[in-house]
C-alpha cells in the first residue's frame, strides 16, 4: 500500500503492446493489492496477463481484516495464488484482541502464506507511533504461534523497526521488508539480521529510487525478491502509459528489467534466484 490509487476510469482495459513482454524465466510477484477497487472488474484478465508475462506466481497483500478475507477467496479461485494477512501501520489504530483472534485464525488457512501486511510507517502517521508499535508487536506475536514468515511495511522508520526486529529475531520464522526504500546503513541492518528484501518499480523513479541502484550490489541474491505493489508504483521506465496509471502484475519483467541492468547481472539470472528465493522464503511448491 504506497502513493496515490491509479485512477479506475480506462483501467479494465488491456495493456498496449508496447508494455507487453515475458520474462526471461518465471516470476514471483510478492505483493500485489489484487483485492484493490481498481480491479474489481477485471481480476481474472489481469492474473490471465500476469501469466502471458511469466509471473505465475501471485502472493496477494491482505492489508486488513476484510481484504486478507478477499485475498484468501481470491487465492482459493485462481492456482498459482496465495495470499497473507495483516493489519497495515495505517490502520493500527483499529487493533484489539478480538481483531487478534481473527487473524490467529486465518493463519490457520493454508491459502495464508505469511502474516502482513504489518509495521510502521512514520512517513504520514495515518496511526500513531504507540498504536502502529502495538500493533506490529502483537503481529509478531501471532507470527511466531503460526510459524509463518513476516510480509514488513517500513517507511521513515528504519531505525526503531530494527530496534523490535533485533529483540524478536530469534523467535520469528523469517521476514522480508516489502518495498524497501531506505539508505544503505538500514538495508545493512536488515541484512545483518539476514532479514530478505523485497524491490518495487520504486527503483525506476528517477526522482527518489537512484540511490537503490547504489545499494543492489549489497543485497544477495538469496535475499532479494521482487515486487509491484500493485495497483501502486508504477515504474517510470515504461515504453507507453498504462492505461488509468494502474500497475499490474504482468508489468513485473520491467521491473527485474531494471534490476538486472543495475546489478549488472542478465534478466534471466535475477528472475531465476529471486524466485527461488520467493519460493523457499513463502513454503511455495515448484510448479
Amino acid at each position: 500500500m504506497s502513493d496515490t490509487p491509479p485512477s479506475t476510469s480506462d483501467s479494465d482495459n488491456p495493456l498496449p503492446d508496447a508494455l507487453r513482454f515475458k520474462a526471461a524465466a518465471p516470476l514471483v510477484d510478492i505483493g500485489a493489492n489484487l483485492t484493490h477497487d481498481s480491479f474489481r472488474r477485471d481480476a481474472a484478465a489481469v492474473i490471465a496477463r500476469a501469466r502471458d508475462a511469466g509471473v505465475e506466481t501471485l502472493i496477494v497483500t491482505g492489508t486488513d481484516l476484510e481484504h486478507a478475507r478477499q485475498a484468501l477467496e481470491l487465492a482459493a479461485r485462481h492456482p498459482g495464488l496465495h495470499a497473507t494477512a495483516g493489519v497495515h501501520p495505517h490502520e493500527a489504530s483499529q487493533w484489539s484482541a478480538s481483531l487478534a483472534g481473527e487473524f490467529a485464525a486465518l493463519y490457520r488457512e493454508p491459502g495464508i502464506v505469511a502474516v502482513g501486511e504489518c509495521g510502521l510507517d512514520f512517513n504520514r502517521n495515518f496511526s500513531s507511533p504507540a498504536d502502529q508499535e502495538r500493533a506490529f508487536e502483537a503481529q509478531l506475536g501471532l507470527a511466531v504461534e503460526a510459524g509463518l514468515p513476516l510480509f514488513i511495511h517500513e517507511r521513515d522508520a528504519g531505525a526503531r523497526m530494527l530496534e523490535i526486529l533485533r529483540s524478536w529475531r530469534d523467535d520469528i520464522a523469517d521476514a522480508v521488508i516489502h518495498c524497501f526504500t531506505g539508505d544503505r546503513r538500514t538495508l545493512h541492518g536488515y541484512l545483518d539480521l539476514d532479514l530478505h528484501i523485497g524491490l518495487t518499480g520504486w527503483l525506476c523513479d528517477e526522482r527518489r529510487g537512484h540511490h537503490l541502484r547504489e545499494l543492489l550490489a549489497d543485497i544477495p541474491l538469496e535475499r532479494l525478491m521482487v515486487e509491484t505493489d500493485c495497483p501502486y508504483l508504477l515504474p517510470r521506465n515504461l515504453p507507453a502509459k498504462a492505461p488509468g496509471r494502474r500497475h499490474e502484475p504482468a508489468l513485473l519483467p520491467w521491473i527485474v528489467r531494471e534490476i538486472a541492468h543495475w546489478h549488472g547481472d542478465t534478466e534471466a539470472a535475477i528472475s531465476r534466484a529471486t524466485t527461488t528465493t520467493a519460493h523457499h522464503f513463502f513454503r511455495l511448491e515448484v510448479q
